[in-house]
């Protein structure tokens, strides 16, 4: 991009057109990759001035090497726009996170000694695995229905409508194309533009079809009302129906607030820090709603149209987001039991009686299988 010459500018200035990426401080290299290179140069250095009268030279070099080749990739390589020395920590973090989390808000509370006491082949496979809380990003949905993502910022989420790209004439798709860039050029803040597809159960429409052509004027309409709805049941037994949503995501971020120790401050300084954390969200949040307005404003003339998630709506799709297929799984209380167990000696499997003090989990006098 050039920015038009004035008549104190001697020659166009060009500003490059990825406004977040990191400055480059001495021969090409950002401080990130400065500093990295330069503590892997400290400490090597130190290690060979600690050893050098115990281990020669040649050999300190054929330990250093290895170790300089590695820091230099982690500095100066990347992958996807994002540096291996980050790539690197994000797979440390997945690795020592938990594997196993579970809704839990509450906190994960042990199995029953008679549970564990029976290990199986599953068990053993699972070992080390022990289930956690799962910490979900999104703390709270406000009234506007603006997600609260915590020290994160602030998101909206807007449902944006779909145009049809190739029924246009090649000047109508070069103005749809326009009116997009014209968007993208504004932007200043996060966007993200997420493309979904959820199954579609049609079987609320078929009743509703078969329950009223009984009560449609002339029997032809009867007729087309009850086709069509075989036709849809057919359609749903043959093939997985799926229906694509688009949704405009922005995101506000917050400047950086000492709200996750409010709790060991004196009463007044911790009342006044939650009052400016609660000014930020606020101002975040107007912020959100004059962007969701030019983006509307911006799009409409590519005929496409913004219309923001109110509350429950924004809880819908979060909670979409977080459910899984639930063909096989047990229901919430519903008692989970194995296949029985089959001793070659034996026609008859193993039992295992529940506890003598019956609780939430061993109500009544039911057997439970064992493996």
């Amino acid at each position: 991009m050039t920015v038009p010459m004035s008549p104190a500018v001697s020659e166009p200035v060009r500003i490059p057109a990825d406004v977040d990426r990191e400055d480059r401080v001495l021969a090409g290299l950002t401080a990130r990759q400065l500093a990295i290179l330069a503590v892997t140069g400290l400490v090597l250095y130190a290690v060979y001035a600690a050893t050098r009268d115990l281990i020669p030279a040649a050999g300190f070099l054929v330990v250093a090497t290895p170790v300089a080749v590695a820091a230099g990739l982690l500095a100066l390589g990347s992958r996807d726009g994002v540096s291996l020395d980050r790539l690197v920590l994000a797979a440390v973090r997945q690795r020592m996170a938990p594997r196993v989390q579970v809704a839990a808000p509450e906190g994960v509370t042990a199995a029953p000694g008679w549970v564990t006491g029976r290990a199986t082949r599953l068990d053993d496979a699972m070992t080390g695995a022990e289930p956690s809380a799962l910490r979900l990003p999104a703390e709270a949905v406000t009234e506007a229905g603006v997600i609260d993502l915590g020290a994160d910022g602030m998101t909206a989420v807007a449902v944006a409508s779909t145009v049809n790209f190739g029924l246009q004439t090649p000047g109508e798709q070069e103005a749809l194309v326009a009116s997009f860039g014209r968007y993208l050029h504004s932007l200043t803040a996060p966007v993200q533009i997420l493309i979904r597809a959820q199954r579609l159960d049609l079987s609320v429409q078929i009743a509703e079809l078969r329950e009223r052509a009984g009560g449609l004027p002339h029997p032809a309409l009867e007729a087309a009302a009850r086709e069509h709805a075989d036709f849809l049941a057919h359609l749903a037994q043959q093939s997985d129906l799926l229906r694509r949503q688009v949704l405009l995501i922005l995101r506000e971020p917050l400047t950086s607030t000492p709200t996750s120790w409010t709790g060991r401050l004196p009463g007044g300084l911790a009342r006044r820090v939650d009052d400016h954390a609660a000014g930020l969200r606020r101002a975040a949040e107007t912020r959100l709603a004059r962007r969701l307005g030019e983006a509307a404003a911006l799009l409409s003339a590519a005929g496409i149209v913004i219309t923001p998630l109110d509350a429950s709506q924004a809880t819908a799709v979060l909670a979409g987001a977080c459910n899984l297929p639930t063909a096989g799984l047990a229901a919430a209380d519903e008692v989970i039991t194995t296949a029985p167990n089959y001793d070659e000696d034996e026609d008859q499997p193993t039992w295992l009686e529940p506890p003598a003090t019956p609780d939430a989990t061993t109500a009544g006098d039911e057997m439970w299988w064992a493996k």
